[in-house]
């Protein structure tokens, strides 16, 4: 029968270690085998990498002279690539912008500006009441007075209504109108509405955004052309100089769109009697560039009217509205001319951006005199007055369209994101090499050794325990023969079958070595 021995060995700590050690190297590969690999070195790395002369530089191989210059090859043009894309950015956040001027096609048919005129002298002299003349007196520089023509100190007077005073005592256009012709047709002061301005009642024509006339054809004859008397024996005389005491003789002219309210104090230009005055327009529609690149303001997607009072944004309005809240401030009242929305008045300064889009008419003004010596007489028989008369307050304004095309000047982007990548390829390429995908090798790389060290950190192996480990074996007697280092004493001794036993010389031994032993 079988003979199974059973022995039981204990080994030393120096003999645990290497096992211990093979098991953990056999754990560890293990762990690897399954999870993510090793990360790669910055030699092997270097020598798989896209980027120009890094494999070169970083590479593996010996350090030598031949290694020093690369390095100091690469380390120079990425030092001036970063130059010149430092200078790149710079010239990008300035937001440069150019502007560009296309002459638009020749249209069939142009809408006609809003003509907007005011006469110089706001009131009329003779149709000045004494109660007028009391409340105006800060405006006109007239001393009040009573009915004898003596100024009393007492005088009372009931609270003045400024429309009623402007409509009554203003020039009225059927007066100062003489004759009126708009491309070829008969026009009247019907064809104008009432507006008021600083120079007090004034006239605009083709106003009605709505049912704007258009202009057929370009050139004189084809424009507003109207007569008009000034009326400078109504003027006003002159007693003291005030803020509004005006020393000219003439009309107040704007050519504006209709969506913007006349602006004319500031943006009108002045017609003298005596002379004939062309005025050769042409459509200019202007485009401005937002932030960053400018300062415009963009319009309102709902639609809804921004400004109280107004129908549409335009400077000319917002300006009203400012000087609508600075006198709403410090009288708690409005002028006339001022919208008639009381709203509580801003603090601060007041700004008024220019809009995005913005339609406005280039002017060129030329003057002939009037009239000539035939016609002065002519014209002293058809209306009644002298020539003198004629030659003082008589004017001739001719509006008009050079050409029925319009200019377009748009704000357009200088150095926009396209051209800066452009230009940052151009230089990374040039200097280093290198493109968008070599700088994601380059993170990815700088990732995966960041994440394997704070992996080592978080996962650092506990100190194992110094004990003795004991461990059962059991042997067959095959094993044992086929394992023993001892020769067979059993042909020599007569062909019998030899037996192996233990040797037991030390049972308990001392630490550190082998308790058992096997003898032959």
């Amino acid at each position: 029968m079988p003979i199974e021995i059973v022995c039981k060995i204990k080994f030393a700590e120096e003999d645990a270690k290497p096992k211990e050690k093979e098991a953990g190297d056999e754990q560890s590969l293990l762990g690897a085998a399954q999870g993510a690999a090793a990360p790669r070195d910055l030699a092997t790395f270097a020598s798989t990498s896209t980027l120009h002369g890094l494999g070169r530089a970083c590479g593996p191989g010996s350090h030598g002279l031949r290694r020093t210059l690369w390095a100091l090859a690469l380390l120079t043009s990425l030092a001036a690539f970063l130059y010149q894309a430092a200078g790149l950015a710079r010239g990008y956040l300035t937001r440069p912008h150019l502007v560009a001027m296309d002459p638009a096609a020749p249209a069939p048919v142009a809408g006609f500006p809003a003509v907007t005129l005011c006469n110089i002298n706001r009131f009329r002299h003779s149709a000045l009441s004494d109660a007028d003349i009391f409340h105006l007196a800060n405006l006109t520089g007239l001393p009040p007075k009573d009915r004898d023509g003596h100024r009393a100190a007492g005088l009372r007077y009931p609270e003045p209504d400024m429309v009623d005073i402007l409509n009554r005592t203003g020039h009225q256009l059927a007066d100062m109108l003489k004759s009126c012709n708009f491309s070829g047709h008969h026009c009247s002061a019907s064809n104008f509405s009432v507006v008021y301005t600083r120079y007090g009642k004034c006239y605009t024509f083709n106003a009605d955004p709505q049912s704007s006339l258009p202009s057929r054809a370009g050139g004189m004859g084809s424009g507003l052309e109207i007569m008009l008397d000034i009326q400078q024996e109504e003027y006003l005389p002159i007693w003291r100089e005030t803020n509004e005491t005006s020393f000219e003789a003439g009309i107040r002219v704007q050519i504006h769109s209709q969506e913007e309210p006349p602006y004319i104090h500031q943006l009108g230009f002045g017609v003298s009697p005596g002379f004939q005055t062309f005025v050769s327009c042409q459509e200019q529609r202007l485009t401005y560039l937002p932030q960053p690149w400018g300062n415009c303001r963009v319009e309102s997607e709902l639609g809804e009217p921004e400004l109280q009072g107004y129908s549409a944004y335009s400077v000319s309005a917002c300006r009203l509205r400012c000087e609508k809240e600075a006198v709403l401030q410090r009288c708690h009242c409005r002028m006339v001319h001022m919208p008639d929305s009381l709203g509580a008045g801003s603090e601060g300064p007041c700004f008024c951006p220019t809009p995005c889009n913005l339609t406005r008419y280039g002017k060129e003004i030329s003057m002939v005199k009037i009239p000539n010596r035939g016609s002065a007489r002519y014209l002293a028989r058809k209306y009644n007055r002298n020539e003198t008369y004629i030659r003082e307050n008589f004017l001739v304004l001719d509006v008009f369209f050079e050409a029925l095309t319009s200019e377009a000047m748009e704000q357009r982007a200088a150095y926009g994101l396209s051209a800066l990548l452009g230009d940052l390829g151009g230089q990374m390429g040039l200097f280093i090499g290198a493109s968008i995908l070599t700088l994601l090798e380059i993170l990815d790389y700088i990732y995966e050794v960041s994440w394997d060290r704070l992996k080592k950190v978080w996962r650092r192996p506990k100190t194992p325990l110094r004990a003795s480990t004991g461990g059962i074996s059991t042997l067959g007697l095959q094993e044992l023969k086929e394992q023993s280092p001892c020769p067979s004493r059993g042909h020599a001794e007569g062909g019998g079958a030899s037996s192996l036993l233990p040797n037991h010389h030390h049972p308990h031994g001392p630490s550190g070595g082998l308790f058992e032993d096997f003898a032959c």
